[in-house]
């Protein structure tokens, strides 16, 4: 089993396994330094008055060691969750079905000592039309530390037993395929985005504009057959999350942090109408000119023809959360709004909601931590009322937290330290309900 922090094509971006023991807020905090952006530590007391949530906190049926968790709705009130479990050599990719405040038995989808473990590209599940869930991680294919294919199955029993993997990928190079994305669409098949690296370090002595990651995306059926791929973009930054969503035409819009050959790395969106991708666009010019991959993904949601972007930049040595709506499916975007307590770390999700507000997450660096903070954004008066979810203090990073929409709220999941058992993390798992 292979571990890594980061893909990236500047060492000092990576992390190596002692580091990771002195903690990963430490770690991001100290990039953020090293690219000059460092702000000062947020004050969150203005985030605590009269909050507009309710929170419960729900027990998650995990092993020791659990981390990186993804939610997803099923379509009937349920949700499932899936997260990583390590376990000696081997790593697991698990999940369970939360109905009620009740959990399945917590199911395993694949376990390998080649599982590929990684705190920002990491396992999900979802659910497609027919009730089929549909799984992905990542496997070793070579022996470098940065050689890994995508991995996807299917389960038609709520996970009790899983088909045989396939790879989305044509490439079978010893290089890196990751980062994805899973879009469900409406007759039960699925349309897999990922970070394709076959052309990446492929010319050792040119570093032309084609050499670096991909963007591609391919459509699955129902039976595992696979269409054509598609390329969507031929140089994308190289470790950011991808985020995709499907809209009620059955378009798709996926997001991702671009590169130019200037090393410009501002969000760019793409969208998919019936089998044709169009050329990528940015959701707004910031301007972050960046010499090494942040690690730092936007998110996407949509509802009816309401959708909202959001993301991390750190454009003219400003860091900043930003997000910006659509109300003609994705079309054409507002200007951005800013969301920023003071030292924002980026590490975003996003839910619209049915009203035209969407419900923003992100990071801030605070009290010698990391505050998950979560706010209700109107697209005409933007964040007002920030909370301040959770305060992580401990050895562990809270990874990328990550919320699914619920009847009048969400849950929201990340990586904790789990009580009584040194160095071991757990699954931590909030319902968080809006107050009318």
């Amino acid at each position: 089993m292979q571990r890594r922090q980061a893909t990236d094509e500047h060492a000092h971006h990576r992390e190596t396994g002692a580091q990771r023991d002195l903690g990963r807020s430490v770690w991001c905090a100290c990039l953020l330094i090293g690219l000059g952006i460092c702000a000062s530590v947020a004050s969150l007391g203005h985030a605590e008055e009269a909050s507009p949530f309710s929170i419960r906190a729900i027990d998650t049926p995990v092993g020791p060691n659990a981390r990186e968790p993804s939610l997803a709705a099923l379509g009937d009130d349920r949700i499932v969750m899936s997260w990583t479990e390590v376990e000696g050599a081997d790593a697991a990719v698990r999940m369970a079905v939360l109905e009620n405040s009740e959990w399945s038995p917590a199911r395993t989808v694949h376990q390998s000592e080649k599982m590929f473990v990684n705190w920002a590209d990491f396992s999900s599940v979802v659910a497609l039309s027919d009730g089929t869930l549909a799984a992905h991680w990542l496997e070793l294919n070579g022996p470098g530390s940065y050689q890994y294919d995508v991995n996807i199955a299917f389960s038609s029993d709520e996970g009790r037993s899983w088909t045989a993997p396939i790879l989305p990928h044509d490439d079978r190079s010893q290089r890196e395929h990751g980062f994805v994305s899973l879009i469900p669409d409406a007759i039960g098949g699925l349309t897999a985005l990922w970070l394709d690296g076959r052309t990446y370090d492929n010319q050792a002595d040119d570093d032309s504009f084609e050499n670096a990651m991909q963007v591609r995306a391919r459509r699955i059926t129902p039976d595992g057959t696979m269409g054509p791929e598609s390329l969507l973009d031929e140089r994308a930054c190289t470790c950011c999350q991808t985020s995709a969503v499907r809209i009620d035409t059955d378009d798709i819009i996926a997001v991702y942090r671009d590169r130019t050959a200037e090393e410009i790395r501002d969000i760019s969106v793409v969208r998919m109408n019936g089998e044709v991708w169009s050329k990528p666009e940015n959701i707004h010019a910031d301007g972050w000119e960046l010499a090494g991959c942040p690690v730092n993904g936007p998110a996407i949601d949509a509802l009816e023809g309401d959708v909202a972007v959001i993301w991390f930049t750190a454009a003219k040595g400003d860091p900043n959360v930003k997000i910006a709506f659509s109300d003609d499916g994705g079309a054409q975007f507002d200007e951005p709004l800013p969301l920023n307590l003071g030292a924002p770390g980026g590490r975003v999700d996003v839910l619209q909601m049915v009203d035209g507000t969407a419900l923003a997450l992100w990071m801030e660096y605070a009290q010698g931590g990391e505050a998950i903070i979560m706010c209700r954004v109107s697209p005409k008066t933007g964040c007002t009322s920030p909370t301040t979810l959770h305060i992580n203090s401990g050895r562990e990073s809270i990874g990328f937290p990550r919320m699914v929409r619920k009847a009048g709220g969400a849950y929201v999941a990340w990586t904790g330290s789990a009580d009584n058992l040194n160095g071991s993390t757990t699954i931590r798992l909030i319902e968080v309900a809006i107050v009318p």
